[in-house]
């Protein structure tokens, strides 16, 4: 039961000097008007109130019908108007309550019934809000603790597994690659208490606190503001209730707040915008993010340039670039790692399956489950799987990055078509890039995000997808008394036959049992051959396009055996991770580790500092990378290579990239020329209204002319090595 406490009417209150530096008392004629203005003061001297030196600078008439209680301190105030859209406000302070609070320049703060410890920049208009007030020990949002309080007070966010074992602490600087690296190392005791550490830095601790509205602000009709920091140029309209919790703005990349919205415990990044009874609870949103009508963000890490609405999310780690409508959940734990969309009505997630509710969800970036689709829990899916609609019921462990996944009914293997997306919907691949890097509005971008769908971390599918597919090639082959098969009398012998048999019969039509894709009942993976053939000339294509890349970064013409052997110098790493969306080498990563651990790194400054040092050498890692995978599928060194190898390359990658701009154009084109695409129009030219016609497509525009200058640039680049 709650106990009402009768306090004294008299406080002490002490002001620090830096908040009155420059300021004078109240001479008794500014008294006179305020009395008359029918303000009062809880000090009968108004020795509580400070206001500007400057002659001039303050005008007494400009605040009416005031309660200023503690200590007020006022800068400049002068008469003027503050106009923001369509509000229009005088400066000066009116029909507020006013406690403890420091005021910048020319202010306008009107019906503001309780204002309590809050230091207030310039230009700033608060309009029409109940209560706005700031605790001692407030924190902001941040996972950190002020003097005396006990550990339990930590405000922890619970993203990647319900039972908390996973969870980060929150902090202004936060992004998606931060969260990944701690919610996944957990066995590193050490680490995780550095992280804490990296938080807790600069933390003075002390109990005096203010909240803090920054310059060029609007806050109008809001219902509570309470421990909330709000940055330059944001504007919140018609919120239900903000608390402890800080709004990164910046005039650069103002961030907005709308109506009904509910927001407690967390951190909203810099240009993004919640609107539309949206509730966020224990989270970190990124930059250039939206969440809106009725979205509910919970225990949630949510990655730059993403748009949740209308669904619900609980206990996730989200990365760059998620699409997210529809009323669709995730009623589960998820990692997902970006570039995803989430299509209408699907659930991911399922009631829990073990015995607590310690379930996950895995997914590489591009992740795209199809309508109403489900899924239970431990799943796992690598780049780019396409999830066709239907209820899954069994645990899911895709490996085959680029797949179409569908299923054949319960009790039954799903079905697998690796490589789809190269074999059937080349459009969207190509347009992948280009999309989202037209997407990414942020002005400042401190998460690396690699946008490339040929990448890295794909490669390294793909490879292992390449070996799985040999290997079950193999088993098929001896069920077929495939006599070469028969013969060889060792795993490395039969891997060969099975790997010969793929290059030799680009033909062959069969299926493979995958029995480690779904619990249980395994999968049947489809066309193997297509997708084998389809996988290694996306390798070469990669490869090739890595090698121009760095080519052009060093402006090297063309490629030679010496330039070769000098890459073959730099450091290989073939083991990579998608943290927060940047590609970094998993070795590298370690090595981040262990600054951390003997406190060579002390900030999460400096982590993101290695991050943009990361950044800055990925084309080098990359080209070491493209030379250790040509090396991989001609199974020889690459100063072996001959004139041979080096136009097969060019011949592979050549027809590739004139796949990509012909298979888009020829996926694009259904949309106009499919039968049923036209039975809602009158006429061709209604439809033509309405949706364009190809030659529209920006896309493919800019598709045409970059297709035509990689292939003469691929020539030029392995001009020398092709002829030596």
């Amino acid at each position: 039961m709650s106990v009402l406490t009768l306090l004294s009417d008299t406080k002490k209150v002490t002001v620090k000097q830096e908040y009155i530096a420059h300021c004078r008392h109240l001479t008794a004629d500014e008294i006179a008007i305020l009395v008359k203005n029918r303000n009062i003061s809880d000090d009968a001297s108004w020795q509580n109130i400070y206001v500007n030196e400057e002659p001039g600078s303050f005008d007494p008439s400009l605040i009416y019908n005031c309660e200023l209680y503690g200590f007020i301190v006022i800068h400049k105030l002068r008469p003027a108007c503050l106009k923001y859209h369509d509000l229009e406000l005088r400066t000066g302070l009116y029909n507020s309550r006013i406690e403890n609070c420091v005021f910048a320049d020319d202010v306008a703060v009107r019906n503001v019934s309780f204002l309590h410890n809050y230091h207030i920049g310039n230009r700033v208009m608060l309009f029409n809000i109940q209560e706005m007030s700031c605790t001692e020990h407030s924190k902001f949002g941040r996972g950190i603790l002020k003097e005396g309080e006990p550990e339990s007070n930590r405000i922890w966010i619970g993203i990647a597994n319900e039972n908390d074992n996973r969870a980060v602490l929150p902090f202004e600087e936060m992004i998606p690659a931060d969260a990944y690296l701690w919610s996944r190392y957990r066995d590193d005791e050490k680490l995780m208490q550095r992280f804490i550490e990296l938080t807790e830095y600069g933390n003075t601790k002390t109990l005096d606190t203010f909240g803090i509205i920054e310059d060029d602000v609007v806050i109008k009709n809001t219902t509570l503001l309470k421990d909330v920091h709000v940055g330059c140029s944001a504007y919140i309209k018609g919120a239900f209730k903000l608390k402890n919790m800080t709004v990164l703005s910046s005039p650069d990349e103002p961030s907005q707040i709308g109506e009904g919205v509910e927001m407690v415990n967390g951190i909203m990044g810099y240009g993004s915008r919640v609107f539309y009874q949206a509730v966020a609870v224990r989270f970190v949103i990124g930059r250039n993010c939206q969440l809106k009508y009725g979205a509910r963000l919970l225990n949630s890490v949510l990655g730059d340039n993403s748009t949740v609405s209308c669904c619900e999310l609980l206990n996730n780690l989200i990365f760059p670039f998620h699409e997210q409508h529809h009323n669709s959940s995730f009623l589960i734990a998820t990692t997902i790692m970006g570039q995803s969309n989430i299509a209408a009505g699907a659930t991911i997630g399922s009631n829990h399956n073990s015995r607590s509710p310690d379930g996950e969800i895995y997914a590489e970036r591009g992740f795209w489950p199809g309508l109403c689709s489900d899924f239970k829990h431990n799943s796992r899916f690598a780049s780019f799987v396409l999830v066709a609609k239907g209820s899954y019921q069994r645990e899911l462990n895709i490996t085959y990055p680029f797949s179409l996944v569908a299923t054949s009914g319960a009790d039954q293997p799903v079905h697998i078509i690796p490589a789809y997306w190269f074999l059937y919907n080349m459009f969207a691949i190509a347009r992948n890039n280009y999309k989202f890097l037209k997407r990414d509005k942020r002005v400042v971008k401190v998460q690396h995000v690699e946008t490339d769908p040929l990448a890295p971390d794909t490669m390294q599918e793909i490879m292992t997808s390449l070996d799985r597919l040999i290997e079950l090639t193999g088993a098929y082959l001896l069920t077929q008394l495939y006599k070469p098969a028969l013969d060889a009398h060792s795993p490395e012998k039969l891997h060969q036959v099975a790997k010969d048999f793929l290059h030799q019969n680009p033909d062959a039509v069969f299926t493979l049992p995958e029995p480690l894709a779904q619990k249980k009942f395994g999968a049947v993976i489809y066309k193997p051959v297509k997708a084998y053939k389809e996988y290694r000339k996306i390798v070469k294509y990669f490869a090739a396009s890595t090698l121009m890349e760095f080519c052009t970064q060093k402006s090297i013409t063309s490629l030679t055996a010496d330039i070769l052997a000098e890459l073959e110098q730099m450091p290989l790493y073939t083991s990579w991770l998608n943290v927060g969306g940047q590609i970094i080498p998993e070795k590298v990563v370690f090595d981040l580790f262990d600054r951390i651990k003997d406190h060579r790194i002390e900030t999460w400054a400096g982590v993101h500092a290695f991050y943009d040092d990361c950044n800055a050498k990925y084309a080098i890692y990359k080209a070491r990378y493209a030379l250790y995978l040509f090396e991989q599928l001609y199974s020889r060194p690459m100063s072996q290579f001959n004139t041979e190898i080096f136009e097969d390359i060019i011949g592979d990658v050549t027809t590739v990239s004139n796949d990509m701009y012909t298979s888009s154009i020829t996926s694009r084109a259904k949309d106009y020329t499919d039968f049923f695409r036209t039975i809602t129009y009158r006429n061709e030219e209604e439809m033509t209204a309405v949706l364009g016609t190809i030659d529209d497509n920006e896309f493919l525009h800019t598709l045409q002319k970059t297709t035509e200058q990689f292939n003469n640039d691929l020539k030029v680049v392995f001009k020398d090595v092709c002829n030596r």
